[in-house]
């Protein structure tokens, strides 16, 4: 095989206002593009971008392996043996080899996106400037009291649309409850994303059978080994993944076309070059569901 040069450089991005979640506000987003070339003139773009309080490493580990790549020699070998643990650095250097010898590509405008509104009452204003089929809310930032009310003023802005609710494991189950109460009764969501933490699995495995309202799993997935254990602990839901943060694309790949998931390719704010890698992923394994990447209004340069 050729000789691969590996170079890397940090990149910082920050948000035109802070992303609020239950997990806290995120002002920057931080990561890394990496850089792979043959002797014979080809190059290969990759991204690493860390969420380590999602469950990939953090940024300054992902330097660290950067940092270490860059004193030895770098070949196909090393990059299929890069530890388990450090998910988003698999995810950076397999898609730089990928597009080192394929450079697929897809047009953005061919594919569906689920729109991510503010949190709280901003969402209002959000969804009435917005026309789209799907828009995603963030849930479990205020008080439950507060936003069942702004929810049921967002119902009839929705004019048809759905609505996906994000509370990322924040809620206790009964305030879960009443959210599922509240969307069997209007018929307007689409699914709640990780109402209860991942350690309370069973609860929300049962939760999926009492309502009529779609649950999905996200920070209990976060990783193909964590979505290896919930389909084999029998969630046949929907699985929200982050290809970015779960590990080797070659491995989702093939844990996708196995147990034929059902499945919402999801952002986790990254650049361009992370953002296409997925997107190609995403036509390539396919998805009925809009894709949760209309995100670049989040930040002040695209």
């Amino acid at each position: 095989m050729s000789k691969i040069t590996f170079s890397f450089a940090t990149y910082q991005r920050p948000f035109v206002t802070p992303l609020v979640t239950h997990h806290g506000t995120w002002e920057v987003r931080s990561g890394i593009i990496i850089r792979i070339a043959d002797d014979e003139g080809r190059v290969g773009w990759g991204e690493i971008a860390p969420l380590s309080w999602f469950g990939s490493e953090t940024l300054a580990q992902a330097i660290a392996f950067c940092q270490e790549i860059e004193k030895k020699s770098l070949t196909e070998a090393v990059i299929k043996e890069i530890p388990s643990h450090l998910t988003a650095c698999q995810f950076g250097f397999e898609c730089a080899l990928e597009d080192l010898y394929h450079h697929p590509t897809v047009a953005e405008d061919s594919l569906d996106y689920s729109y991510l509104l503010p949190a709280g009452k901003e969402a209002l204003r959000a969804c009435q400037q917005e026309r789209r089929t799907t828009f995603k809310w963030k849930i479990g930032v205020k008080p439950l009291e507060e936003e069942l009310e702004i929810f049921t003023q967002l119902v009839p802005l929705l004019q048809g649309a759905k609505v996906r609710l994000d509370a990322n494991g924040g809620l206790s189950l009964a305030k879960a409850i009443a959210w599922l109460k509240i969307a069997d009764e209007t018929g307007v969501v689409e699914f709640l994303e990780q109402p209860l933490p991942p350690a309370q699995f069973q609860e929300m495995l049962e939760l999926s059978r009492e309502y009529q309202t779609a649950i999905a799993l996200d920070e209990s997935v976060a990783t193909l080994t964590q979505l290896e254990a919930c389909y084999h602990n029998q969630w046949r839901g929907i699985y929200v993944i982050k290809p970015a943060i779960a590990g080797s694309p070659q491995k989702l790949r093939r844990l996708c076309r196995e147990l034929k998931l059902d499945l919402v390719f999801s952002s986790v704010f990254e650049s361009k070059i992370g953002r296409q890698a997925v997107l190609n992923l995403a036509r390539e394994l396919g998805t009925q569901r809009a894709l949760g990447f209309s995100i670049n209004h989040w930040f002040k340069e695209i």
